[in-house]
């Protein structure tokens, strides 16, 4: 298996969702950016951003249930790789995170917890499409794609 990728619901979105994003996403996948690590967090976070999509009129009800069982399909298919989260340690990683860097990139709580859970998990392999996200894995030393 290749390096595990951490991607943040951003990523994800793109890949379920037709947007600005998608093609940037999937040619990323197809460059080699899997496997994707699925964490609970995202897992979560993925299934409400697509919920959101259909508060937002981005999408119907119809192609929200299409990209859920699409995700859902990926997971088993080992696309996304479901990956446990050592909780206590993504918390430590994104608290030491938030007090160095959010306060010069206005990073959100979320957004310094995925960080926080890619180094728990120990990749080194971080995509996302959020601006200030993408600068906090830079400066925890992840490697960025896209």
């Amino acid at each position: 298996m290749a390096a595990p990728v951490y991607a943040d619901a951003s990523f994800l979105v793109s890949l379920y969702v037709q947007d600005g994003n998608t093609a940037r996403a999937v040619a990323a996948v197809e460059a080699g950016a899997t496997p994707l690590l699925f964490t609970p967090l995202i897992r979560h976070e993925l299934r409400n951003a697509l919920r959101l999509c259909v508060f937002r009129r981005q999408i119907t009800a119809a192609q929200r249930e299409s990209a859920l069982h699409d995700m859902e399909a990926d997971a088993e298919a080992g696309v996304l790789h479901l990956a446990p989260v050592d909780w206590p340690k993504a918390f430590t990683h994104a608290e030491r995170l938030g007090r160095s860097h959010s306060e010069a990139l206005g990073t959100r709580g979320m957004d310094v917890l995925h960080v926080g859970c890619a180094l728990a998990l120990r990749t080194k392999r971080f995509v996302t499409f959020d601006e200030r996200q993408r600068k906090l894995a830079e400066l925890a030393a992840l490697d960025v794609e896209l």
